[in-house]
């Protein structure tokens, strides 16, 4: 991720992630090591993610705490173990695909940007500080 993606500058599809990297992703089936999943990577970065989502409940949640190890472990990419999906998945869902757009990411590629506070939409906003909010005056 840290050392292919920057170098990947024409479109190109990566597929073949390792199962450990998309705990939502199915297995793919000739080869369980890796992931039913492709990114699409522009001018390194990710502009599209797709995969199979993996509905077989007990292995989610057997990805899960696998995961909340890597969280306790330090990572901060790990997800945490979410009850309600898990529930969900136990009622039952059909196979399924899917794909996100970083619409941001997007339209950094088309308009050259080099940080995505330049073309975001709805940029968060952090209150200020007391010392920031205070008229210029106040501040003397």
């Amino acid at each position: 991720k840290h050392g292919a993606r920057p170098k990947i500058i024409q479109p190109m599809f990566v597929t073949d992630y390792p199962s450990a990297m998309k705990p939502l992703a199915k297995r793919r089936e000739n080869n369980p090591f890796y992931s039913a999943s492709a990114q699409l990577v522009v001018m390194g970065m990710e502009m599209c993610n797709a995969f199979n989502e993996l509905n077989d409940p007990l292995e989610q949640e057997d990805r899960f705490r696998e995961q909340e190890a890597l969280r306790e472990q330090g990572s901060e990419e790990a997800q945490r173990i979410d009850d309600d999906y898990l529930t969900a998945l136990k009622h039952g869902m059909p196979p399924t695909a899917g794909y996100g757009i970083g619409i941001d990411r997007l339209a950094m590629l088309l308009t050259g940007s080099k940080t995505i506070k330049d073309v975001i939409l709805f940029p968060t906003l952090k209150p200020k500080s007391e010392e920031e909010s205070r008229q210029p005056e106040e501040k003397e």
